[in-house]
């Protein structure tokens, strides 16, 4: 058995207690996600939803908080401390430098054989999303043909010009979570930084998704886009609630549901069953009700 530690990005190991220990079976499998800047309340759902499932590993960035960090350690997550003066990536975004945090982390956990990214905000577990894993790297879209946004379309013309940059506008955007074998997601990750390295003045949130849209689309890394509504449902207005559970438009449930902020049933659905307690002191239910109606009506935005 092999408890649940957590480190800073100098992989010094804390004091906190160790609660939580993993099966050793679930030590070749990863979830990984950036919390910087997010409250307990925000993550708690993507948490508690994936450890009544998963019994693995799950490897959380996130800001020095000492109650976030006792609360993950109870639940058996590594706490990953990415303080700002050790971010060197440049841009000096969270959105970008993450990919640069989980590529390391895979290099350095040799035994971690399967690696899933997701967004820890918009993203919920309802069996073990191992369950259908592949030997591909999986990138995620959604139905109803949905195009990247006028942000990531702008960081696109900035990398790759009019020309391509108005084709791949046009193909189903990427989803903001990314799955496959840990070498693989690794190259992954180093085809977006490469993307993203040449500081782009004005480019803010949207750089990122725009790097992801265009590795996956033009093959960078390899793997293979996914339909929606198999390992993973891009939450749409078809999916409803029935019997405690998520199910997609023809009745089946998918281990992963991204985006589910996007519609005010299922968000209700997931803060209900795995969301804490609103707490008036720190606002925290306001934010996720902010959250839901930003990303139901404005489109909202992935990390």
């Amino acid at each position: 058995m092999t408890s649940a530690v957590h480190r800073d990005w100098l992989s010094r190991q804390s004091d906190l207690p160790l609660i939580y220990t993993l099966a050793e079976a679930g030590e070749q499998q990863a979830v990984m996600a950036c919390a910087t800047g997010l409250d307990l309340a925000e993550i708690a759902p993507f948490v508690r939803s994936l450890r009544a499932v998963f019994a693995g590993q799950i490897l959380l960035i996130v800001d020095r908080q000492p109650t976030l960090l006792a609360w993950l350690s109870t639940h058996g997550v590594e706490a990953v401390v990415a303080a700002d003066r050790l971010m060197h990536w440049k841009p000096q975004q969270p959105a970008v430098s993450r990919f640069a945090v989980f590529a390391q982390l895979l290099q350095e956990r040799r035994e971690i054989r399967q690696a899933i990214l997701a967004d820890p905000r918009q993203v919920v577990f309802q069996t073990d999303p191992f369950r259908r894993a592949t030997e591909d790297l999986e990138f995620f879209t959604g139905a109803g043909g949905a195009t990247p946004g006028l942000g990531e379309q702008r960081a696109m013309v900035a990398m790759l010009g009019d020309s391509l940059a108005q084709d791949l506008g046009r193909r189903s955007r990427i989803a903001d979570l990314i799955a496959g074998p840990a070498e693989a997601v690794v190259r992954f990750c180093r085809s977006l930084l490469l993307l993203c390295a040449q500081p782009r003045a004005g480019f803010g949130s949207g750089l990122d998704r725009a790097a992801s849209h265009v590795v996956a689309h033009l093959g960078l890394a390899g793997g293979e886009i996914r339909r929606n509504f198999q390992r993973a449902a891009i939450a749409s207005c078809g999916m409803r609630i029935a019997d405690g559970r998520i199910l997609n438009p023809d009745d089946s449930s998918s281990p992963i549901v991204v985006g589910y902020r996007r519609c005010p049933d299922l968000a209700m659905h997931v803060d209900r069953h795995w969301g804490l307690p609103p707490n008036p002191s720190t606002g925290a239910g306001l934010r996720r009700a902010m959250r839901t109606i930003q990303t139901s009506f404005l489109g909202g935005a992935s990390l």
